[in-house]
């Protein structure tokens, strides 16, 4: 396979820049990179072509890794024919591959393998040609051996039977006729393991819906429940339909002695070996198909959150509410330095509320706050009427706004935290993350695993890699669209810049520590 071609034709750009855009992928260089520095050399392709191009590229290059692997297993088997080759080569997914491979794949032992142990194989293929002139059992008896277990003609049918049901489950075209009308027809149903038990997914006690119409979300929650053991999950296929194709492929001649075990093999193959394996690789497909649109909306919000625009200018009071542990308070200058921090108790159980707004009052008036920064979290309403109470009382110009806090506390508790407030505890980082996230919310975020800032659904229950890779890849565009202030930006910031790794971030960081400021490109 042309690799490059091939994906010039799915992405529908010119060859010669994909082409460009391909090599420099090889020689390391990130996305971010490539679409900022290197525009001239693959024809101005953007973030997320590249980012398109780099996902498929991966795919492909691992299918034809495959190809060569399943093409060398046949062929040291002593199996390999042009027309299966060819096949292989011409294969566009990796499912087509192992299909084509299966009947070659070393098996563990099965039931099909015992029965060739006991020297049953000719009678399989006895039993394929359908031409028998006299009851089957009579040319059963010749393979009756006490030795190996083969005790009655009856034994002797049953493990021919076994090695035909296999064959028939080996077979490629089957199986992508059988995979293709279950995705079109198939149903997906669900039932409680308990009846009556009050759950969150009630509303799939008694759910169905065809395989082609369940969106995303639902998948998400289907697999959840299942995975609870909450729900039971089926994918009901047209299995009549299936039959009666696999009978008309298997039952080529209408033979009174062959043909009843000709038919329980075929529905032996279909229940026992193929609908099973159908069943598993069409809920896989599901699942990924609902988790890349689980995952491209988590980053179109995570997107939106990081592009906010920043708050300049500003003295921001950061508010972590709490009720028991107390509300967490922390004054953030407008370079974003911590000038002071305390914990108030407005809240239940100790409802110290004038006393607390007495001590904000006094941060007010002594640091200049123009801006309170209030967390989302628990408590947040009952300190926002706090807040309002207080801003009627005080002839100070503050305003209020209630910010997203989610990550907060796992910044807050992290080895980064830890290095940039060490003297502080974890009420009082959180604090000043809050109030710095609506100064600078990219700034602010990229400190965190894109993974806890909860912008997304069912996050915990995706592939883990895939979704840390996606949202990095948006936390770096979004660094890359908007820049950074060489000499503000944090070294978490910084090494989101394409061109610069976490070591030479750190360094920059420690370089403007000892010697000041840069006042140009030059400096750096």
């Amino acid at each position: 396979m042309d690799i490059i071609q091939k994906l010039s034709d799915e992405l529908k750009v010119q060859k010669w820049r994909v082409n460009a855009a391909v090599e420099l992928i090889d020689e390391g260089n990130t996305i971010p990179f490539i679409a900022r520095y290197r525009k001239e050399a693959t024809g101005e392709l953007d973030d997320e072509q590249l980012r398109n191009l780099d996902e498929r590229l991966k795919y492909l290059r691992n299918l034809e890794e495959r190809k060569e692997a399943v093409i060398a297993s046949i062929e040291e088997q002593g199996k390999l024919t042009d027309e299966l080759k060819s096949a292989i080569e011409a294969a566009e997914t990796l499912v087509v591959v192992e299909d084509l491979y299966r009947p070659y794949k070393p098996k563990r032992r099965t039931r099909a393998t015992v029965a060739k142990e006991k020297g049953l194989e000719p009678l399989s293929e006895l039993i394929l040609k359908q031409e028998l002139t006299e009851p089957l059992e009579n040319a059963a008896a010749a393979f009756i051996n006490e030795e190996k277990e083969v005790m009655t003609a009856r034994d002797a049918i049953d493990g021919a039977r076994d090695i035909i049901a296999e064959n028939i489950s080996d077979e490629a075209d089957y199986r992508i006729y059988i995979r293709d009308i279950t995705r079109e027809e198939g149903v997906i149903s669900s039932s409680a393991k308990e009846e009556g038990k009050k759950s969150v997914y009630e509303m799939y006690y008694d759910f169905e819906e065809p395989v082609s119409k369940l969106v995303g979300h639902r998948i998400l929650a289907l697999n959840r429940g299942e995975a609870e053991k909450v729900l039971t999950v089926k994918l009901n296929a047209p299995e009549e339909r299936i039959i009666t194709y696999l009978e008309k492929q298997v039952i080529t001649s209408d033979n009174e002695y062959t043909t009843p075990v000709l038919k329980e093999a075929v529905k032996d193959s279909y229940d026992r070996l193929i609908a099973p394996a159908i069943e598993r690789e069409i809920r896989n497909e599901l699942t990924e198909m609902a988790e890349d649109g689980a995952i491209d909306v988590f980053g179109k919000n995570l997107k939106q959150l990081l592009l906010q625009p920043p708050i300049t200018g500003q003295v921001v009071l950061g508010w972590d509410p709490a009720f028991r542990t107390g509300c967490k308070l922390a004054v953030v200058d407008a370079t974003g330095k911590v000038l002071d921090t305390t914990v108030i108790y407005p809240t239940a159980p100790q409802n110290k509320v004038e006393e607390s707004k007495k001590t904000v009052k006094g941060l007010i008036e002594k640091y200049g706050i123009t801006l309170i920064s209030v967390g989302n979290g628990t408590a947040s309403r009952e300190s926002e009427k706090i807040i309002v109470d207080l801003l009627k009382e005080t002839d100070a110009d503050v305003q209020y706004v209630i910010v997203n806090e989610a990550g907060a506390s796992v910044y807050s508790a992290s080895k980064l935290a830890a290095e940039e407030f060490p003297n502080f505890d974890v009420g009082q980082r959180s604090a000043a993350s809050i109030a710095r996230r609506l100064q600078d919310p990219l700034a602010e975020l990229v400190k965190i695993d894109p993974k806890s800032i909860g912008v997304g659904q069912y996050q915990h229950d995706m592939n883990q890699k895939k979704l840390s890779e996606a949202l990095e890849g948006v936390v770096e565009d979004s660094v890359n669209k908007v820049g950074v202030d060489l000499n503000t930006a944090s070294a978490s910031l910084l090494e989101y810049i394409a061109g610069i790794n976490k070591t030479v971030a750190k360094n920059i960081v420690d370089y403007r520590e000892k010697n000041g400021r840069f006042d140009n490109r030059k400096d750096l």
